[in-house]
């Protein structure tokens, strides 16, 4: 499925970017050397009649991602975590990247609920509306359970959605060996383990099961956080296609204008969204990792009610203490404690110089410091930052970028509803309560305790462990050998080329 006859979905790709002007953009984005803009450009441009159009009032780039459908939007607003990878101002542009789509009809929904859940839908509600959104996967249907008569959303996927994005894939990981190939620079950045990581995030969204067991410990870790709440599932009616939780009533964040007119107090509001975030990543570990105004709702309690629970972020205990240091440094302005914390956590090797790194990153915080409240921009300093670690051969960490990009997320929320919200001040008593709670005696003392227990448990294994470890360290295994692109490869590329070059002779 991943060999040369993938090659058509890849020119159609490339066809659609040229005709969207998105090619220059992406390329642009992922400083692409000559021989990777060659072969795209051969890819696209003389095909560019076949591309789709796309929607003209949206940018270039996720104007084509639309056109080209589902698997091609998850994977832009995937890319919208991954500023280190096309850059923090294409990552920007992909994180409004909406998923809406036209419905498929209710009676394809009726079907795939009876169906899933081996019963008649009217046996199982008393009502079942017209959906009330549509996105690349699924959509949503306001319905009432015939049991209780309470009321639910029941979300149900696309039919023949798993094959679509299965085809769509192949051509990704296609294209994913490609950039390897012609781009070694970009080797360092693991094309095809995105795409891996892509498939796996996706292939959990088409089991709703697992968004359902998600929503379910989002809900149990949260639940006795004031003024959150987090929909209950209903188990009974949901299955691997179809998802039923209760139905949350209240005003969706996108809609400022009647959040004002509720008389809500925006300015407390815009706070609690930003603790909500940093209290869950910090203290739980398990966080919501796509916080946009429309997956949430202010309830007519006051509460905050997400919604959408396809992509979740989870960190170890470890990564949190890191993260919540290195914040806390940026706070206290203890640039030389930054880096050693860096350091320390083997997130820079131990050859660079730290004294020049702690520079670097007081280049990255004290243009924050001493600035309106307005000016101070999240994104702006995490592209600094991304910079500075790139520079300082820091590698990539998924965990973090997913949870910085869900910072930079959350600060648009809050800052379209207080514009001169301070992301610092507001964040700072998070993180200290939780340093305070974390990094001190009584947290050593927490610590040494649960590793006596694990010491104990496997006590009699320990010598075992210990020799199979240091075996492992004193063991040199053979470098593998490069594979080379095969024969093929080259011959499709001269092809391609000489197409491309009579097209132009056409031309001119």
């Amino acid at each position: 499925m991943r060999g040369p006859h993938n090659l058509w979905r890849l020119i159609r790709t490339g066809a659609t970017f040229e005709r969207t002007g998105a090619m220059e953009i992406a390329l642009g984005a992922l400083d692409a050397p000559p021989s990777l803009r060659l072969a795209a450009r051969v890819l696209g441009w003389p095909f560019q009649w076949l591309g789709l159009a796309g929607d003209p009032a949206q940018p270039p780039v996720p104007r084509a991602l639309t056109a080209l459908g589902p698997a091609y939007i998850k994977f832009g607003q995937l890319m919208s975590t991954r500023p280190d990878i096309v850059g923090p101002e294409l990552a920007s542009q992909l994180t409004v990247l909406q998923d809406k789509l036209p419905p498929f009809s209710e009676a394809e929904a009726r079907a795939e609920v009876a169906r899933e859940l081996g019963a008649p839908v009217e046996t199982l509600f008393a009502e079942f509306g017209a959906p009330v959104a549509a996105a690349s996967l699924a959509q949503v249907h306001r319905a009432t359970l015939a049991a209780s008569g309470r009321p639910v959303a029941v979300k149900v996927l696309r039919p023949g959605i798993e094959r679509a994005f299965l085809r769509d894939v192949d051509a990704f990981y296609l294209a994913a060996w490609l950039i390897e190939a012609l781009a070694p620079f970009a080797r360092r950045l693991r094309p095809r383990a995105v795409i891996r990581h892509f498939e796996g995030v996706v292939q959990g969204e088409l089991d709703l099961r697992m968004e359902a067991a998600a929503a379910a410990e989002f809900r149990a870790s949260t639940e006795d956080d004031p003024r959150f709440r987090v929909p209950a599932v209903i188990w009974p009616a949901s299955a691997r296609r179809v998802m039923t939780l209760e139905w949350a009533e209240g005003i969706n964040f996108g809609d400022v204008a009647a959040l004002r007119d509720s008389g809500a107090d925006l300015t407390d509001v815009s706070e609690r969204i930003i603790q909500t975030f940093l209290t869950h990543a910090l203290r739980d570990g398990f966080f919501h990792a796509d916080m946009h105004q429309g997956n949430l709702k202010l309830g007519p309690d006051g509460a905050i009610v997400a919604l959408d629970f396809g992509i979740m972020g989870r960190i170890d205990p470890y990564t949190r203490r890191v993260y919540a240091e290195i914040l806390m440094g940026f706070l206290r302005r203890d640039y030389a404690r930054v880096a050693a914390v860096h350091f320390e956590a083997g997130y820079v090797p131990r050859d660079r110089d730290m004294a020049a790194f702690a520079q670097a990153l007081r280049a990255v915080g004290e243009p924050i410091f001493g600035q309106d409240a307005t000016r101070i921009s999240m994104a702006r300093l995490l592209a600094h930052l991304f910079e500075v670690t790139e520079r300082f051969g820091m590698e990539t960490r998924t965990e973090l970028i997913l949870l910085q990009r869900t910072m930079v997320v959350v600060e648009g929320v809050a800052r379209s509803l207080d514009p001169a919200m301070n992301m610092w001040e507001t964040a700072r008593p998070v993180v200290t309560d939780y340093i305070g709670a974390n990094l001190g005696p009584r947290a050593m003392a927490r610590d040494l305790g649960d590793t006596l227990r694990v010491l104990s448990r496997f006590g009699p294994r320990l010598p075992e462990l210990a020799e199979a470890a240091l075996l492992r360290a004193v063991a040199q295994p053979p470098e593998p050998p490069r594979r080379r692109p095969p024969g093929w490869l080259y011959g499709l590329a001269g092809a391609l080329l000489g197409a491309a070059l009579v097209a132009l002779g056409t031309q001119l």
